[in-house]
């Protein structure tokens, strides 16, 4: 698995299920090898920086088959508690197997000097001595991101080291209950989960495949995040100005999650939802999620759908550097750069700008990122506040319930005070 990461840059989370299924693991081995592709995955930053001075080189002169042995075994003695012993020999027996007794010795020497040093005395030696930077080693994070974290968590920056923590550790499985097919309580008891604090839909598993259960396989539950339930929950509780035509739509529908809540509560009420996403593949994702429900599937660009305006209610979950969804996306952090930023933040003003054509006047537009990254939260809805005319409201008050989500009119979820994805949402209401 971190060798398609690497060549071919895989996602882990779509590679390694095939891959334990392919292999036959399952129980304890499932979860020992999921525990180190991912974790190896998560904390690559750290790693490399202790091959590195294991080798005496730059891991850019490592090549790269070894430099996965080595991130596999380093991973080992600095984040689990498999014995030093252990993962010394196996690392090096897979080296042998793999390279012969040259590139094996190579590895014994590398993870021998890893080992001479305990995780708290490395992160001493090599970390950055600015405290932000300091964090971003200890936790595996590159540093612009552990800044961002930082900036947006404002005067609660001192809280940086938990997002940090949480954000490093295995998260728990959310289910999502279909409105009208199950209830939170009900999926609970069956597949047994514990209910969950914030969503009347969401069921917390400790672990496990989701995909094995009946409810899941039924149709009548899904894996959804409870912070994108809250966002797409905001959207239909929202006070609109005039009566609720029942004309809602997803304008960046891809995979289908919101959509099909959004889809679930929609046709208790007799209403419809259309779904925009432009890729054909996500599109057919879209479609599979929101089967038997009021929802139309369109394969088209958000910026200029050639739907029809007039809707009552648009929810626009942009496509953003997803930093609020790095604990469920192992590899990301590493992948994502600054630069990412400023092309994804002109798309996010495009895509707002669309739905603000296509809402009725009285209508509103929930805005959301998986991002707390203040370019892509704060500074859209402000600019659209400005550019638009748009009326802001009030997000917390859609989320009822729920606390400490920030001082408004914005709300900002975390994993450390929520346990859920870093999801962003603002609130516009178009003026009459």
């Amino acid at each position: 698995m971190l060798r398609a990461v690497r060549e071919r840059d895989a996602y882990a989370n779509l590679v390694l299920p095939a891959l334990l299924r392919e292999l036959g693991l399952s129980g304890r081995d499932a979860a020992l090898a999921t525990e180190l592709a991912y974790g190896a995955c998560r904390s690559l930053g750290l790693l490399d920086a202790v091959i590195a001075e294991g080798a005496g080189r730059p891991i850019e002169e490592i090549d790269g088959p070894l430099l996965d042995v080595l991130r596999l075994g380093v991973y080992q003695l600095l984040r689990t508690r498999i014995g030093a012993h252990a993962a010394v020999d196996t690392s090096v027996a897979l080296a042998r197997s793999e390279f012969g007794a040259g590139k094996a010795g190579f590895v014994n020497a590398v993870l021998r000097r890893a080992a001479e040093k305990t995780p708290e005395q490395w992160v001493e030696a090599l970390a950055p001595a600015d405290p932000v930077g300091r964090l971003a080693f200890e936790y595996a994070h590159p540093v612009w991101i552990a800044q961002a974290f930082a900036d947006a968590l404002g005067a609660r920056a001192g809280e940086l080291r938990e997002v940090l923590a949480a954000d490093d550790s295995r998260p728990l499985v959310h289910l999502v209950a279909r409105p009208g097919d199950i209830t939170a309580e009900e999926l609970a008891l069956v597949t047994g989960g514990e209910e969950g604090r914030w969503s009347p839909y969401a069921v917390y598993l400790d672990g496990g495949d989701p995909g094995k259960l009946e409810p899941v396989r039924e149709g009548m539950a899904a894996v959804q995040d409870e912070g994108s339930q809250l966002v797409a929950l905001a959207l239909t509780r929202a006070e609109l100005d005039g009566p609720d035509t029942g004309r809602w739509l997803d304008l960046c529908a891809g995979p289908g999650g919101k959509a099909a809540l959004l889809g679930a509560i929609a046709a208790i009420d007799g209403f419809r939802v259309d779904a925009v996403e432009p890729a054909a593949h996500r599109a057919e994702l879209v479609r599979k999620a929101v089967r038997d429900l009021p929802v139309d599937v369109h394969v088209a660009d958000g910026r200029a759908s050639g739907l029809t305006p007039g809707y009552d209610r648009i929810l626009v979950d942009a496509p953003c550097t997803g930093l609020g969804a790095l604990r469920r996306r192992p590899e990301a952090r590493w992948r994502r750069t600054p630069a990412d930023v400023r092309e994804l933040v002109v798309l996010q003003r495009e895509l707002l700008s669309a739905a603000w054509e296509l809402l009725r006047p009285g209508g509103v537009v929930v805005y959301s990122t998986c991002s707390p990254h203040l370019p892509e939260t704060v500074s859209i809805v402000a600019d659209a506040v400005r550019r638009l005319g748009a009326e802001q409201l009030d997000t917390r008050e859609l989320l009822p319930g729920v606390t400490d989500v920030g001082d408004g009119p914005g709300a900002q979820l975390w994993p450390h005070r929520h346990g859920t994805d870093a999801m962003f949402s603002a609130a516009l209401r178009k003026p009459r």
